[in-house]
C-alpha cells in the first residue's frame, strides 16, 4: 500500500468515525428534544387538570358563583306573589331571568317593561282583574311588576290546564298565537299539548325558561322544604 493510499484509507476511516459520532450526538439531541416535549405536554396536562379542579372547588365552595348565573334578587317578592297565585316561586324567577336578566328598568323593542317584561296593555288588563288602576310607569317598580307578572303567569297556567309549555309559550308569543298552534294538528295532534312550536324564537324561549326553572327549583327548595 502506498503512502497516499494509506492516507486516504485513514481519512475515510476518520470521516466514518466522525459521522458515527455526529449521528450519535444528533440522536441524543433528538431524544432529549423528544423528552422535553413529552415533559412539557405532561406538565401542561397537569396544569389544566389542576386548574379545572380549582375551578370546580371554587364553584362548590362559593355559592355566589351560582348566584351570579342565577340571581336570587327580589326573592321575598317572588315568593309572596307566587304563593298568592299558586305558583312554584322557581317559575317566575326563571321567567325574570329569561325576560330581563333581573334588570328592573329593562325595556324591549316591543315596549315590554320591567323585570317580567309586561306590555303596558297587558298590565292594564291585569290591574283591572286585580281591582286596581294601572299607573303608567309602574311596571318599573319591582313590586308591581312581579305582582302583575305572577298573576298573569298563574292565569296562563290555569287557562292551558296546567301545561307549562303552552303557558310559557303564551307568555312569550301571546294567548291567541298558542290557541292557533293548538288548533293545528301539525303542531298539536290532541289540541291540548304542543308537540312542536313553529316559532324558533318562542321555542328557544320556552326551552330557556324550563332550563332556568330546573335550576331555580334547587335554589328555592331549602326554604320551601
Amino acid at each position: 500500500m502506498t503512502t497516499d493510499m494509506a492516507n486516504n484509507a485513514e481519512g475515510k476511516s476518520a470521516m466514518a468515525k466522525g459521522a458515527v459520532r455526529s449521528s450519535r450526538r444528533g440522536g441524543r439531541r433528538g431524544a432529549r428534544r423528544r423528552r422535553r416535549i413529552a415533559t412539557a405536554v405532561v406538565i401542561g396536562a397537569l396544569v389544566l387538570a389542576l386548574a379545572g379542579m380549582g375551578l370546580w372547588l371554587l364553584f362548590m365552595q362559593r355559592p355566589e358563583t351560582t348566584v351570579q348565573l342565577y340571581p336570587m334578587e327580589y326573592e321575598s317578592l317572588i315568593r309572596s306573589n307566587a304563593a298568592e297565585n299558586d305558583l312554584d316561586p322557581a317559575l317566575p324567577a326563571a321567567v325574570i331571568l329569561a325576560e330581563s336578566s333581573y334588570v328592573p328598568d329593562a325595556v324591549s323593542p316591543a315596549n315590554a317593561q320591567g323585570l317580567m317584561q309586561l306590555l303596558p296593555s297587558t298590565a292594564e288588563w291585569v290591574a283591572e282583574k286585580c281591582d286596581e288602576t294601572y299607573q303608567e310607569g309602574s311596571l318599573f317598580d319591582p313590586n308591581t311588576n312581579i305582582q302583575y307578572g305572577c298573576w298573569y303567569l298563574g292565569y296562563l297556567i290555569r287557562r292551558f290546564n296546567g301545561n307549562l309549555t303552552c303557558a310559557i309559550a303564551a307568555y312569550h308569543a301571546g294567548q291567541g298565537t298558542v290557541d292557533g298552534w293548538l288548533a293545528n294538528p301539525e303542531y298539536s295532534p290532541d289540541g291540548t299539548v304542543l308537540q312542536k312550536i313553529p316559532s324558533d324564537a318562542t321555542d328557544t324561549y320556552v326551552k330557556r325558561v324550563l332550563k332556568y326553572y330546573e335550576k331555580y327549583k334547587e335554589l328555592y327548595a331549602p326554604e320551601a322544604a
